[in-house]
């Protein structure tokens, strides 16, 4: 008996929450031959002892059945460990996007949604493939930012498994609540209804493969950030503050929540916005009205990276209004910044 023998073997053996074989989802480890008897370590999704034995049991059926009904194998069925430390191929949810990022911020206004809408765009007009899950459940605003108040979510998906197929525009697949309520109506929901949405976004959602995908949090910290964080395997956090104290304080609370050890998602860095106001007639001039480089002392002070300064520029504003964002502009100061901001963000991704 060979090693690669009893692998090819061990690659009929399908995992059944995963959908994929256990030998390309990486498994199978501490193989071992000695005579007639081949041992080996085996990781399951589901920590159920019913579950494990099917698995244990489906693994001795395809050994014997390619290398005979006289070899004994001996299996140690593991546990597979917690979301966001499997590898992407080993993950429930989401298993066809690379990386996962959360958008944040402590306090309401600062033009959180702004960013994510300008960074889901900027990574789509470089090529990447991105998601976006607008999860401000109590005021989305993606359906406007991206110009398809209009749209609905479709039915299908792969192998037409009747999931939701999001809504697409500008190169970045959407899901927002906005899309499920009328303009002027007000989702009035507690706590567990709004994580039992959220949920439904990721799971209930044919995402295909993704490079990127982006989750415009609501403000502060609350029951959607926990439900979140428990079931979806974050990559990291961007924190969105302005410069000025009050936003600060809220920010810094932000940034101490992430790094909870009970919530451990790495802080990738904070982005500056509204750092100072620029008048259209006097395009190099700068106004430092909240305040000057608050948010990058923050970054020092905590030791995470400024990701980027944008300015408060009103066309940002008009863009985001009529829904096309302001990165896809050309070459004016507001789209150089969030150019700029951006290509930090997928250098840390990728970095860190």
């Amino acid at each position: 008996m060979e090693k690669q023998e009893v692998l090819d073997a061990l690659s009929y053996v399908i995992e059944p929450d995963l959908k994929k074989d256990i030998i390309s989802l990486g498994l199978v480890s501490e193989l071992k031959i000695e005579g007639n008897t081949v041992s080996f370590h085996v990781k399951s999704s589901n920590p159920a002892m019913h579950y494990r034995k099917r698995l244990e049991e489906a693994c001795i059926h395809q050994v014997r059945r390619f290398l005979g009904d006289d070899v004994a194998v001996l299996i140690e069925v593991e546990a597979l460990p917690d979301g966001k430390e499997r590898t992407q191929e080993q993950r429930k949810v989401l298993p066809g996007v690379k990386k996962i990022i959360a958008i944040a911020s402590g306090k309401g206004g600062v033009g959180k949604s702004t960013i994510c809408a300008n960074i889901a765009a900027g990574l789509a007009a470089r090529g990447l493939k991105v998601g976006l899950v607008d999860a401000d459940i109590y005021g989305p605003s993606m359906p406007t930012m991206f110009d398809t108040v209009s749209e609905k979510p479709g039915v299908g998906g792969e192998n037409e498994d009747n999931k939701m197929v999001p809504v697409e525009n500008y190169g970045v697949k959407m899901l927002s609540i906005g899309f499920f309520a009328e303009a002027n109506q007000a989702i009035v929901w507690r706590g567990p209804m709004a994580s039992k949405a959220l949920n439904q976004m990721f799971n209930d959602v044919y995402w295909g493969d993704l490079d990127f995908m982006l989750i415009d949090l609501p403000p502060g910290t609350g029951d959607v950030h926990l439900s979140l964080v428990q079931g979806i395997p974050l990559d990291g956090v961007i924190i969105v503050s302005t410069p000025q104290e009050v936003a600060l304080a809220d920010a810094r609370k932000g940034v101490g929540m992430f790094k909870l050890p009970s919530i451990n998602v790495p802080v990738l860095g904070i982005i500056e916005n509204m750092s100072w106001f620029t008048p259209e007639e006097l395009p190099d001039s700068k106004y430092y009205i909240f305040g000057k480089d608050g948010a990058k002392h923050l970054a020092e002070e905590l030791g995470v990276k400024l990701l980027g300064q944008i300015p408060l520029v009103q066309s940002i504003r008009e863009s985001g209004d009529v829904g096309r964002p302001a990165v896809l502009q050309d070459s004016t100061p507001q789209s150089i910044a969030l150019n700029t901001m951006i290509d930090e963000v997928v250098k840390k991704v990728r970095i860190g």
